[in-house]
């Protein structure tokens, strides 16, 4: 299991920015390239309305740390040995 995969779903903006730092810091690590994450929304209206952006936006960063996942799975050793296999074949 790669290391996003522990990583708690978000429930707030601290929690979120704090996953987004995370993940950036394992792409990093392993040199994988991913699209920047989902910029923070700056057009809620504070009345807590069903269907909020920042419920959208917390989705959008789940989805986003997901992608970043599974770019680390096909970045994993295990997986390039099984690619070079499958080449050769």
């Amino acid at each position: 299991m790669n290391p996003i995969e522990r990583l708690p779903d978000p429930t707030n903006l601290a929690g979120a920015q704090a996953l987004i730092a995370r993940v950036q810091a394992l792409l990093d690590a392993h040199g994988v390239a991913l699209r920047p994450p989902p910029p923070e929304p700056t057009t809620c209206c504070g009345r807590g309305c069903n269907g909020c952006v920042w419920e959208g936006w917390l989705a959008a960063v789940n989805y986003w740390r997901d992608e970043a996942s599974l770019l680390l799975e096909d970045d994993a050793p295990e997986n390039a040995t099984e690619v070079r296999r499958t080449d050769l074949r």
